[in-house]
């Protein structure tokens, strides 16, 4: 694999952040450590430079934004508007179109896989960028994927991301756009696992979310998921809320689309992880803690296709940034700036069949 304009994660580490960003140098450190990850590429900055180089983007996105009141949302959402449609209407450079094919190529023919942007301004401790650019979901072909990387490009020009980085002053033209292409995960179930309890900062509990099918449905908020108390030093489950989960988001293989679908009666308000499976989601993110030498935020699934004790996965880990950013005299409200705020900082645009 060319390694200008696309990577594979067993070949990145955290020194390639300012080519690959925030998630695809997570998935790059756990694929090296051993972790479970399913396998994929980065499409690096330097793809998403050459196509603003090719096309002379630089000059124009400037053009469009100069002047910009960021508390003006119609006139953001304009000059937003206006830069997405302006990439979505070019070609890739051809040397980097190529890379891509050839990346995904060597990853099987017409492999279903998930196309996530991963912003180098991603996971910052002091800028909450995730979840501002696109992922989309259950992508085949290598035709698909060139278009959705183009669409992740975009994306780092929607209307919340613009009057972000306006408000916070960070230069737009130096925020660059790495994008990852990761194979899709059959999941029968799914979620987030964080290795501190959000509710109050607590270091000794790890607290999970966990539903039906692909964790989009626990991070946008659509389902109330099962949830889970694991106590880290003796990883015993000392609480858990078991909650009805009327939806599923599915890999629908004939469609070639992500779905979302409704639980059969049955599977609704059990419990969709067993107790191993919750201590092994638990034990994952304590053993990325400790890697990473902070709390972390992991998102996780669990494999349908693959056979008992080697189904979890993990999809993404970053440095947890709520409690890390408050004081330990913060006012009571922490429920709500918690997992509120976790949610809203997970939640990203999805391409559905509904």
């Amino acid at each position: 694999m060319n390694d200008l304009y696309t990577m594979d994660f067993s070949r990145i580490s955290h020194a390639d952040f300012a080519r690959v960003g925030g998630k695809c140098a997570s998935l790059g450190e756990m694929t090296q450590a051993g972790v479970a990850v399913p396998p994929g590429f980065a499409v690096t900055t330097e793809a998403y430079e050459a196509m603003l180089q090719h096309h002379n983007m630089r000059a124009e996105i400037e053009r469009h934004l100069e002047g910009v009141d960021p508390f003006d949302i119609d006139q953001v959402d304009r000059a937003a508007q206006a830069i997405r449609i302006r990439i979505r209407s070019h070609k890739l450079p051809t040397e980097v179109e190529t890379a891509i094919r050839s990346a995904y190529a060597a990853m099987g023919d017409d492999t279903p896989v998930a196309v996530r942007s991963s912003a180098t301004a991603e996971d910052l401790p002091d800028a909450s960028f995730a979840g501002q650019q696109d992922t989309y979901l259950w992508v085949r072909g290598a035709d698909q994927v060139v278009e959705k990387v183009r669409d992740c490009w975009a994306s780092l020009y929607t209307t919340r991301a613009v009057a972000y980085r306006e408000k916070n002053r960070i230069p737009h033209i130096d925020v660059l756009m790495s994008v990852g292409v990761q194979k899709m995960v059959n999941a029968r179930a799914a979620g987030v696992v964080m290795s501190l309890d959000p509710v109050n900062g607590d270091r000794t509990k790890i607290v999970i979310d966990a539903s039906w099918g692909l964790g989009e449905m626990v991070v946008s908020g659509v389902v109330t998921p099962d949830n889970f108390t694991v106590e880290k030093v003796l990883m015993e489950i000392i609480d858990r809320k078991i909650s009805d989960k009327h939806v599923e988001l599915i890999g629908d293989a004939e469609a070639g689309e992500a779905v979302e679908r409704e639980v059969p009666e049955d599977r609704r308000r059990i419990q969709c992880l067993s107790d191993a499976e919750v201590v092994a989601v638990a034990a994952l993110a304590k053993r990325l803690e400790r890697q990473n030498k902070c709390p972390q935020d992991v998102e996780w699934a669990i494999d349908a296709d693959l056979p008992d004790g080697e189904n979890l996965l993990a999809l993404q880990s970053r440095p947890e940034t709520i409690w890390s950013q408050k004081k330990a005299d913060t006012p009571k409200k922490t429920y709500e700036t918690g997992m509120m705020g976790i949610v809203g900082t997970l939640n990203s645009a999805l391409t559905v069949k509904r």
